[in-house]
């Protein structure tokens, strides 16, 4: 599939998806989010993808939004009709594509991140970043406030204090302080930032992949549950299912024969039905 604003491969079971206008440090358009969306619904759609890493061309990872219309930038009510779905947040609308992903997504962000360029990759699963990764969640210095879902993530992975430090500021930090901060899991220098990711997302890739698309969701959607009954009544019809599966008598037989899995359920087509695993409440 040929994109305008993106690139993408897959190599060895990982999808890797290029923001790719380095010319504009790669910031953020209507056009790369619809692209974004399209390229994770071909992902969860194909088998051949196991894991999937997002990463920026040249030497910005995302540099926020587009501001090409200037201080009308941020106003919904100057842009052209039928741009625009309704009054949904664009930044909002990748999160939650992201987030009902079928396939983990490993963010690896190579240079400045800021604005929905940090944002988006919130609902991502793993973060990593190179040193030379500048971050900034600096919406209250553009007179608007944080997006994409922000409030409901960044909270969740870094502590209500700390999200709020960074978001009240809307101040630029270094790479090892967001390491410092559990925002990204690990710093690396610019030349070994992508062989780092590509190694997580391949170890990723030899698990059995309905397992690991159901343990992403399990994940996700257990967090934001008020009682622990709501995890178990999920993990238990979860187990029954993956226990009586040709994958799990696949990964008990490799196992005791020292062998390498060969899985043989996939996600297109093996994902129990007791759960509906990529639904989301309307937008109202």
């Amino acid at each position: 599939m040929s994109y305008e604003t993106i690139l993408t491969s897959i190599d060895d079971g990982v999808l890797t998806i290029t923001l790719n206008r380095p010319d504009r440090l790669n910031a953020f358009t209507i056009a790369m989010q619809r692209e974004l969306c399209d390229a994770l619904e071909r992902s969860d759609a194909d088998d051949a993808v196991r894991s999937v890493i997002v990463t920026g061309a040249g030497r910005a990872f995302c540099a926020g939004a587009d501001l090409a219309m200037g201080k009308d930038a941020f106003n919904y009510k100057a842009r052209p009709k039928g741009a625009e779905p309704g009054h949904r947040d664009h930044g909002g609308v990748l999160a939650l594509r992201i987030h009902r992903s079928l396939k983990p997504v490993i963010a690896a962000i190579n240079g400045p991140a800021v604005g929905i360029g940090i944002t988006m990759t919130l609902p991502m699963d793993v973060r990593l970043a190179s040193t030379a990764a500048r971050i900034g969640f600096v919406f209250v210095r553009r007179g608007i406030v944080p997006e994409a879902a922000s409030s409901f993530f960044l909270p969740r992975i870094v502590g209500i204090s700390r999200a709020l430090e960074w978001t009240t500021t809307g101040r630029i930090f270094s790479a090892e302080e967001a390491k410092e901060g559990g925002l990204v899991r690990s710093v690396h220098a610019p030349e070994d930032l992508m062989p780092a990711a590509t190694a997580l997302a391949r170890e990723i890739a030899e698990g059995a992949p309905v397992s690991v698309a159901m343990t992403r969701q399990m994940m996700w959607r257990s967090f934001a549950q008020d009682h622990p009954m709501e995890a178990h009544r999920l993990d238990s019809r979860a187990v029954l299912a993956r226990g009586a599966s040709r994958d799990a008598a696949e990964g008990v037989s490799s196992f005791l024969e020292k062998r390498r899995a060969a899985f043989p359920d996939k996600v297109s087509s093996d994902m129990p039905d007791f759960f509906a695993w990529r639904d989301e409440p309307p937008f109202e």
